[in-house]
């Protein structure tokens, strides 16, 4: 089956993490993670521990471990987890960012751009506190 818009498996726990552990109010473990999200437990810990580099969550370790929010989730944007997983999402107006078309004018128009902004667009407006 064909997908218009699709991320990947580590954008998807990063973000449905982040929202499980708001939703929480409290510690949330790896193990609890990957039950709810159906994820491989060292996939969510990876995961996990990158939103904790790039300053989202707080972790703490032990047998009452786990992540807890390190900040206010109306200030956290799905873009914002998006692209500290994969990345900064560029509008190109180039899908394969080839240096030369071999057309005077793109045949698809402005179609691949004006897709992705609106993706950008809609995960830049949504917080966490929205999916709360």
């Amino acid at each position: 089956m064909a997908r218009i818009v699709s991320y990947s498996e580590a954008a998807s726990i990063g973000m449905h993490g982040l929202v499980l552990i708001a939703k929480a109010g409290e510690t949330m473990n790896v193990q609890k993670i990957a039950e709810i999200t159906n994820s491989s437990k060292h996939h969510v810990a990876k995961v996990m521990q990158r939103l904790v580099k790039d300053g989202f969550l707080l972790s703490n370790r032990g047998p009452q471990g786990g992540f807890t929010l390190n900040a206010d989730p109306t200030k956290i944007t799905l873009l914002q987890i998006y692209e500290s997983i994969e990345g900064e999402v560029k509008v190109l107006s180039c899908p394969h960012e080839k240096p030369i078309c071999p057309f005077d004018k793109c045949i698809l128009g402005n179609v691949v751009p004006q897709m992705t902004a609106m993706f950008r667009d809609q995960l830049a407006n949504t917080t966490l506190s929205d999916l709360m």
